[in-house]
């Protein structure tokens, strides 16, 4: 998959893209990722991006002309996914992930800076998203984030596959507590269930404790994982 980022501060992915599995994954080619500076494709000898908006306010604008210039510079390939990263778009969620990680070979990320970006610029963006409802700096870090949620469901990326399965919000559920060596670390114990060697009464034990830890801290899931287990039923 490639990936394409429009951004005003391409340095700010440097170390990200060299780290962990998301640097193993890149220099696998399991996806690539190209930065595109929007400066790059300003006229005015300042390379000015920004602009006070129209009817007053506060703040500035990223113009129009960077934008459409530097996404029209890059290559089109089928099943293009173009998102601007704004806190009025659509919350990420693992869903989005799955859907974009199967159904695109090309995902484009704009991310906006100052006050917002030209309204205009929606033209371009088959997608709006946001990390959630609050105002960051700049629209880098959820592109970040997003690039490393759709990355690691790539098949060769994660070394168990298997492990994608179990994990929160995969089957609607948090995921279960897991536990390491010591047995007894300062006298909290390890669940004897998790030391049995039964493998039957484990697998059951960690479906009981996501429905318990989605029901406790996140009751929004666990009413939509019931309605989806009601939905099941009646099908």
């Amino acid at each position: 998959m490639r990936f394409d980022i429009v951004t005003l501060f391409p340095d700010f992915f440097t170390s990200p893209l060299n780290s962990g599995l998301l640097g193993k994954a890149l220099a696998k080619q399991i996806a690539t990722v190209h930065l595109t500076n929007p400066r790059d494709f300003t006229t005015d000898k300042h390379h000015k991006v920004d602009d006070e908006p129209y009817g007053g306010g506060v703040g500035m604008l990223i113009k129009p002309e960077p934008i459409f210039a530097a996404v029209e510079s890059l290559p089109h390939l089928p099943k293009r996914e173009v998102i601007l990263l704004t806190p009025q778009g659509q919350t990420m969620n693992q869903k989005m992930f799955q859907e974009i990680a199967a159904e695109y070979k090309q995902t484009v990320l704009i991310c906006g800076h100052y006050e917002g970006i030209d309204e205009r610029v929606l033209h371009l963006v088959t997608r709006e998203v946001s990390l959630g409802d609050f105002v960051l700096t700049c629209g880098e870090i959820p592109a970040l984030t997003l690039l490393n949620g759709v990355i690691r469901l790539l098949p060769g990326t994660v070394g168990k596959e298997e492990s994608l399965k179990a994990e929160s919000f995969e089957a609607g559920l948090l995921d279960y507590p897991q536990y390491t060596r010591p047995a007894d670390f300062r006298g909290l114990k390890v669940p004897d269930v998790l030391l049995s060697g039964n493998h039957q009464r484990i697998a059951q034990w960690r479906k009981e404790q996501q429905v318990q830890r989605t029901r406790d801290r996140r009751p929004d899931l666990w009413q939509a994982w019931i309605e989806q287990q009601q939905s099941s039923s009646q099908s």
